[in-house]
């Protein structure tokens, strides 16, 4: 594949920048009823980091806040078992009001009853991240493939868009390629300025992207006024690949998935597969590591579109944000494997 021109070597393949959260999850049961819940960490753009490195074997780094208590130490402690290597700005908590990691609660739902998804992000310490705060031309000497950020992150605060353009025309400068899950979360742009400065906000970053995810058609002509994928790069003409998970929600466990590309030119497909969910959250962000493994590996983009819907799809499978799926069970479910007993 010719349209990227990813470098072959570097230390880190892929630098991911973003918010690192920690998601309190009772199961099935609503959160006025709960009684006790698991913990996960996640965040967006740490998701895809966690899952190239754990499932794929690619070297990656995440670039976040972290704040000097014991949750920090919880998700800092998360972040070395995934194999990822982060690059902190450290806060100090007062020990009362913060700066603070930000919590998510999502229960599962079940059923008829589709899950639910609230935040505290009440002085949140990856919001106050802004331009400078990160020294890019020495984390970028290292040797970095792929850099790649989100609209959760750019969501926060008047200053974490700043920061992920000055990464990415850093990352550009670098010979690294750039994505960006579009990942529009209407709810935190809400706090601050709304659709029309998320807009402005996002079409900026846009500008600097080689790879876009998380962008269904509908998305393109709610955000940005555009039919489809053509028109978008008339648009942008720096974005050269579009790709994105289709979903038909039947229930909260039983969902019709299928992924689709657009790249040089030409679209490609996925099947349609009937997936049993046990929890959706992360699921986009599995298609994307997936998806981002294919190409950094070389595969064709229809099978690089392949591995990452299946890996999309078995992440849906286990609980948390993050894959405990294996390569090998990846690549045999994008080959078209079953769920018969491995012996």
């Amino acid at each position: 594949m010719t349209v990227l021109d990813i470098p072959r070597e570097g230390a880190l393949g892929l630098l991911s920048l973003g918010a690192l959260v920690y998601r309190l999850d009772p199961g099935v049961v609503p959160f006025r009823k709960a009684t006790e819940c698991k913990i996960h960490v996640s965040g967006g753009e740490f998701n895809v980091a966690a899952n190239l490195a754990n499932c794929f074997g690619i070297p990656t780094g995440i670039a976040s806040a972290m704040v000097d208590y014991p949750i920090g130490d919880l998700i800092a402690e998360r972040v070395r078992a995934m194999g990822v290597q982060p690059f902190y700005k450290r806060f100090e908590h007062n020990g009362l009001t913060g700066p603070n990691m930000a919590t998510i609660y999502s229960d599962r739902g079940f059923g008829v009853r589709p899950p639910v998804v609230f935040y505290n992000r009440a002085n949140e310490a990856a919001a106050t991240l802004k331009p400078g705060d990160f020294d890019w031309k020495a984390i970028f000497a290292r040797g970095v493939r792929w850099f790649h950020s989100g609209g959760i992150f750019a969501a926060l605060s008047v200053t974490t868009g700043e920061l992920i353009i000055e990464a990415m025309q850093a990352a550009k400068a670098a010979g690294a390629v750039v994505s960006f899950d579009l990942n529009f979360r209407e709810k935190l742009w809400h706090t601050w300025g709304g659709a029309d400065r998320a807009i402005g906000v996002l079409r900026r970053i846009l500008t600097n992207v080689d790879v876009l995810v998380g962008a269904n058609e509908e998305d393109l002509h709610q955000r940005f006024g555009v039919e489809d994928f053509h028109a978008l790069r008339e648009q942008f003409p720096e974005v050269r690949v579009l790709a994105s998970t289709a979903r038909e929600v039947h229930s909260a466990n039983r969902h019709t998935w299928s992924a689709s590309v657009w790249i040089n030119g030409e679209t490609y497909s996925t099947p349609k597969c009937e997936l049993d969910v046990y929890d959706r959250v992360g699921s986009g962000d599995g298609f994307a590591a997936g998806f981002f493994y294919g190409l950094l590996s070389g595969e064709s983009p229809e099978d690089a579109l392949k591995l990452g819907w299946a890996h999309g799809a078995l992440l849906t499978t286990f609980p948390g944000d993050t894959t405990m799926a294996t390569l090998d069970q990846v690549r045999a479910f994008a080959k078209g494997g079953s769920a018969s007993i491995q012996r």
